[in-house]
């Protein structure tokens, strides 16, 4: 095979991606929803959760582009930019004075914490704790709604084990009420002080093993319904944990998002 693109397969909590590093040279023919779709395809293809064009050429400083499995563009990915961190690591970035992510939803610093990944995320100031449009159902406690880079729903549940995830989920990602739909949390308390997680995420259309900007919408929303402190600390359906810090000041929460974040493999994609 004398023509096609390396690629990196990355698992941060459980949310996979395939990573193309223009170092390596240009990958702009993977760049289209059909050839995004194809690659995350299980079975068929690599297999992943999304798709993380990046460009490491400046010092200290990464760009990145992240598309969904089904090929939409995805403003922003918590895990895939913790992914990011570990990968720049690798691969001979310096991280250890930090690293500025240009993401599409804005720049995001990040950097290793105690050897994890940890970024900073722009500030999240459009969270509504109790959001009517969409009623609430039998053993739902709570419902809000919010914005952070993408739209969430976060739910409190009583068994986070026996929620709907995929039919409650799917319903409330196109509900009338949420213009660009939303990615949909739902979250129960561990009797240790941690919260359950699970996901449907919206551009892959399913439930997936984490969230990391879930995992942010619902730590603002538990704290904004004071049953969570930070660090908020929240366990994915793969297992791993993501913790979340919190600071407000005034209207606006800054967060950070901390978590595992792992190569699997390299490959070669021939064209």
């Amino acid at each position: 095979m004398t023509s096609g693109s390396r690629f990196y397969k990355m698992s941060g909590s459980g949310n996979d991606f395939i990573f193309f590093d223009k170092a390596d040279g240009s990958a702009e023919n993977r760049r289209n929803p059909a050839a995004i779709r194809a690659m995350c395809a299980h079975g068929t293809g690599i297999g992943a959760d999304g798709v993380v064009f990046f460009d490491r050429s400046a010092d200290r400083e990464v760009s990145i582009d992240y598309y969904n499995s089904d090929g939409s563009v995805g403003e922003l990915c918590g895990n895939a930019t913790l992914c990011t961190v570990r990968l720049s690591e690798i691969l001979g970035s310096s991280v250890k004075d930090g690293l500025a992510i240009q993401t599409d939803a804005g720049a995001v610093k990040g950097r290793l914490v105690e050897g994890l990944p940890e970024i900073d995320i722009a500030p999240v100031s459009e969270v509504s704790p109790d959001w009517e449009k969409i009623r609430r159902i039998d053993l739902e406690k709570r419902l809000g709604f919010a914005l952070v880079g993408v739209p969430h729903v976060t739910i409190e549940v009583h068994e986070v084990e026996r929620a709907d995830v995929r039919g409650r989920g799917s319903a409330i990602r196109r509900d009338r009420s949420l213009e660009h739909g939303a990615n949909v949390n739902f979250v129960s308390a561990v009797a240790d002080g941690t919260w359950m997680i699970r996901t449907y995420e919206r551009g892959v259309e399913a439930e997936t093993l984490a969230c990391g900007t879930g995992a942010v919408a619902s730590a603002i929303l538990l704290a904004t319904w004071g049953v969570a402190q930070s660090p908020v600390r929240l366990i994915t359906r793969s297992g791993r944990e993501l913790t979340v810090t919190l600071r407000k000041e005034g209207t606006q929460w800054y967060p950070s998002l901390r978590g595992s974040a792992d190569l699997v493999f390299t490959g070669f994609l021939p064209d």
